[in-house]
């Protein structure tokens, strides 16, 4: 089974770069898709024998969640019961036989960290909800989660010690969510490998490989030997971010 997740930053305008291209190549068997910014008269791709699952935020082009599944879910839950993240479409928990699958957009803590408060309280509910999950079968938990948790994870790290995404605080969640059992796939099979999954439009960023990993396919430490690859697509275009993809056995 084949699992992308990717951070589209505008469904429609990913979609004109190319967006149905990829998903038609890749052939997966489930797409998660963050910010995509519109609300369900906008969705500008339906794909053959996939079901769709919009949560968008209430505010019109921004945030917003989707998934695609050929799988058909036993249920489908959305939001995380928090008004505050829940009005901005955060959130989709589909439960398939054997596992759950919980794809986020993870609030940005914002230039001045006027968010920070806010996004600690969204890692805790999110924490409390995959631990009470994972008590009933295994869990992927996949998307933009807006933190490069070790130095390895970004290129710049001393001069991006108090940044967004990159504070002591967001990384002690992260931290905190593998030490409760979980496992990031992609740090545990590539231990050394130095990746990006995003890159700002400034300065040429992406053509100098100047870039963080914020997206992520983390799993319970169970499911963690189903794991065959954990991909990273730093050669697709379309949005700041690149599709990221899990495959399992």
């Amino acid at each position: 089974m084949k699992i992308i997740s990717w951070n589209v930053a505008g469904m429609r305008s990913c979609f004109a770069k190319g967006l149905e291209n990829f998903v038609i190549n890749e052939n997966a068997d489930i797409y998660c898709f963050q910010e995509t910014k519109v609300q369900p008269e906008q969705v500008p791709m339906h794909i053959a024998g996939y079901s769709e699952f919009l949560y968008p935020a209430e505010k019109k082009g921004y945030s917003g969640v989707m998934v695609y599944s050929r799988i058909q879910p036993l249920n489908v839950a959305y939001g995380t019961g928090v008004r505050e993240f829940d009005s901005e479409g955060r959130v989709v928990t589909l439960e398939f036989e054997k596992f759950f699958l919980v794809t986020c957009y993870a609030p940005n803590s914002k230039r001045e960290l006027e968010r920070l408060a806010s996004r600690m309280e969204y890692e805790d509910v999110m924490l409390s909800r995959l631990k009470e999950l994972s008590q009933k079968k295994h869990v992927i938990y996949c998307g933009d989660m807006n933190v490069a948790h070790e130095e390895i994870d970004i290129k710049n790290p001393k001069t991006n010690r108090f940044s967004a995404g990159f504070t002591d605080e967001e990384r002690a969640k992260m931290s905190e969510l593998l030490g409760a059992g979980f496992a990031d796939t992609f740090r545990r099979l590539y231990p050394d490998k130095v990746r990006y999954t995003w890159w700002s439009y400034m300065r040429k960023a992406r053509e100098k490989n100047i870039g963080w990993r914020l997206d992520y396919f983390i799993v319970d430490e169970g499911f963690m030997g189903l794991v065959k690859d954990s991909l990273i697509y730093d050669d697709v275009d379309g949005s700041d971010h690149c599709p990221i993809g899990l495959i399992i056995r």
